[in-house]
């Protein structure tokens, strides 16, 4: 399954948990594991708190600040900070799914991370199910 993504910054964390609920749902796969995976190489994805909104914003503040967008960079096309930022945070997260729902923490949510946008961009969507 292939979920898509519309960023609207050049930088934003988009929280697409309740969007990766539903296919997990749709899916009906029971129980088992969700893969998710972010085919670009200037977004990725992770899980933090979605309770409060200032979170996403304090880690964009600290990721920007560890990779400027002015530094020197050798790549030709003008995103290399994109590039960084999506390896520091990473491709794809694995999540365990327990009667067809996804088992994340009271304030954990799934956020895909975008770093050169704005742009429409896709999260690949799998499952390994547990045989009882």
């Amino acid at each position: 399954m292939i979920c898509t993504v519309k960023s609207k910054n050049r930088t934003e964390l988009i929280d697409i948990t309740s969007t990766i609920q539903d296919v997990v749902a749709d899916s009906r796969i029971g129980r088992g594991l969700c893969m998710l995976y972010v085919p670009h190489t200037t977004a990725a994805i992770t899980i933090n708190e979605s309770a409060d909104p200032s979170v996403k914003d304090d880690i964009l503040m600290v990721i920007n600040s560890i990779v400027p967008w002015k530094a020197g960079y050798r790549h030709m096309e003008g995103n290399s900070p994109a590039h960084v930022k999506s390896t520091l945070v990473g491709p794809s997260e694995l999540i365990a799914v327990e009667n067809d729902r996804l088992v994340l923490g009271t304030w954990q949510g799934i956020f895909f991370c975008e770093f050169d946008g704005p742009r429409t961009r896709k999260v690949h969507v799998s499952f390994i199910k547990e045989n009882i």
